[in-house]
């Protein structure tokens, strides 16, 4: 492998692979996974990409949709950017050979369905797979591209900046090799969110919240990190890890019912109790509304019953759910299916503009690692995709535009102080503590007493991580959870910042809504923290 690349991207989700081929006929790319490709989150989405084309939709319906589900706190400007260019978006993947569902008496030709948060059907979609339909089909392209060097199974350590400017990246393979350092002429961080930071998480393995701790440690400014959206319906069963049931399946009628151990209430439908829209009200609402129910009965899960709707439907509109269900003894033709609130997507990151500019020269971010406004308080279902697809070629678009920077010499990794360590259990202790303490604590619905209690004990954790850092050959267990703890940490100090309730922040000790909602943005320049123990020269 080349040891300098024209761009360097990190991570090969919806965000990256857009960008990548975006730039790849004009420019040398470097694409870095420390998983496979296809790999990530965006794989792993059901639902689908919104995009308000149909001639009952508008733009304006699809922005006031965001801003509501938003809670006041969306950037209007870079909301009306990315949905305004949707349609443009759903078109390029088409064109890239993408099969979304088709639907003949639609004059669209396509079948849209509809979310939580939105006020009509615009939802393309893959059946219910749609993260993976877009994602096989911009891999294949993405493999053959004679531009394109895919770098698996390595992962990215930290970012080398040179004079105020990111000039490269070093990098690791997974099996814990020596550590390189690739330069760069611009470097893309797209490589997806946080879920992993709590005990239980619809998201991949992969999502520790790399992107994030990188940028924030070489200087860049991070936003909203309170905002960590729960996902109202993760299936419930001890065997099936990190599986969501698409909001989709809401949106189709899907409703929410008591089990059986509610006793005389067992079969209520509860979720018109709670919000005028019922199953169809925001994220935030649905997740909220459900733990209420839970710690308020002592439940371990409630319903979500589709039997009612017609089997041949359910079936042909959500084929990977029935059959993942039918894989633990749920036919959800017959019985409603177990399910619990989960981490889901991360609405804060690095703070971007609309062409993904961070506050490093030479330093881009896009998708879920990144922090454009457009989430606000709580990300409307199926605005994900679309923001992949925009800001990648936002990205791509704004690096074509701009003289090619020279290529500079980067440093070496510093290993004067590599030795293995005999103590990998205390890291596994160390990720286990630190996650479990963050669904304790930093939840759905939280407390000053519990941010601070969650405050002290990351503390703790950092400084046993960073004696780690500092003496032991780095490993991708240790990696991760190096930039777990940061953004722990981030997302902690966010909250406690907040003295309100505002979307997917909810306080019992700040129960009301100020009139006047401002993000909540952090600068390493403005934050006490520790060393973090640079292997830099």
């Amino acid at each position: 492998m080349d040891s300098a690349f024209d761009v360097v991207i990190v991570g090969t989700g919806l965000a990256g692979l857009t960008a990548a081929l975006r730039l790849a006929d004009h420019r040398r790319i470097l694409l870095v996974d420390k998983q496979v490709l296809g790999a990530g989150a965006s794989d792993r989405a059901q639902g689908g990409i919104a995009a308000a084309v149909d001639p009952n939709d508008s733009i304006e319906a699809h922005v006031q949709d965001t801003l509501i589900a938003g809670a006041g706190l969306c950037d209007e400007n870079a909301t009306r950017f990315i949905i305004g260019h949707g349609a443009e978006a759903v078109h390029w993947l088409i064109e890239q050979g993408v099969a979304f569902t088709g639907d003949s008496a639609n004059p669209l030709g396509f079948h849209l369905t509809r979310e939580g948060g939105h006020s009509c059907r615009r939802i393309f979609h893959a059946a219910d797979s749609t993260g993976h339909a877009i994602q096989q089909t911009l891999g294949r392209k993405v493999r053959t591209h004679r531009n394109i060097t895919l770098l698996e199974q390595h992962m990215a350590v930290d970012l080398i900046v040179q004079a105020g400017r990111c000039v490269g990246l070093y990098v690791q393979s997974v099996q814990s090799g020596p550590v390189s350092a690739i330069a760069a002429r611009q470097v893309v961080l797209a490589n997806g969110g946080a879920g992993k930071v709590y005990l239980y998480t619809t998201n991949p393995d992969c999502a520790t919240g790399d992107g994030v701790a990188m940028a924030w440690r070489a200087g860049c400014r991070i936003a909203n990190m309170e905002f960590i959206q729960f996902h109202p319906t993760c299936l419930y069963h001890p065997y099936a890890k990190s599986f969501l049931i698409s909001e989709a399946v809401r949106g189709e009628g899907g409703v929410l019912k008591l089990p059986p151990s509610a006793g005389a209430d067992a079969g209520l439908r509860f979720m018109p109790e709670h919000d005028a829209r019922a199953e169809l009200a925001p994220r935030d609402i649905v997740a909220r509304s459900i733990d209420f129910e839970m710690k308020r009965r002592g439940l371990d899960y409630v319903h979500l019953d589709v039997s009612h709707l017609d089997a041949g439907f359910l079936l042909e509109h959500f084929p990977t759910i029935s059959a993942r269900c039918r894989e633990f003894g749920i036919d959800i033709t017959r019985e409603p299916i177990p399910v619990v609130p989960a981490a889901h997507y991360t609405c804060g990151g690095i703070v971007t503009d609309t062409a993904g500019h961070t506050d490093l020269p030479g330093l881009y971010a896009a998708g879920e690692v990144a922090c454009t406004g457009l989430h606000g308080a709580n990300r409307l279902a199926s605005n994900s995709l679309l923001e992949c697809v925009v800001l990648g070629r936002a990205v791509a678009g704004d690096i074509l535009e701009r003289s090619l920077p020279g290529i500079v010499a980067v440093p070496s990794w510093d290993d004067s102080r590599v030795r293995d360590s005999d103590e990998d259990v205390v890291i596994a202790h160390n990720w286990d503590e630190l996650r479990r303490c963050m669904w304790n604590y930093v939840g759905i619905v939280r407390t000053t007493k519990w941010l601070e209690r969650a405050r002290r004990r990351i503390e703790l954790l950092r400084e046993e991580i960073n004696e780690y850092y500092a003496s032991f050959h780095v490993t991708r267990d240790l990696l991760e959870l190096r930039n777990l703890v940061d953004v722990a940490e981030l997302i902690v100090a966010s909250a406690l910042a907040r003295h309100e309730s505002r979307g997917l922040h909810y306080s019992l000790d700040w129960p009301q809504t100020l009139a006047k909602a401002m993000p909540t943005v952090i600068s390493p320049r403005g934050m006490q923290r520790p060393a973090s123990n640079s292997r830099l020269p």
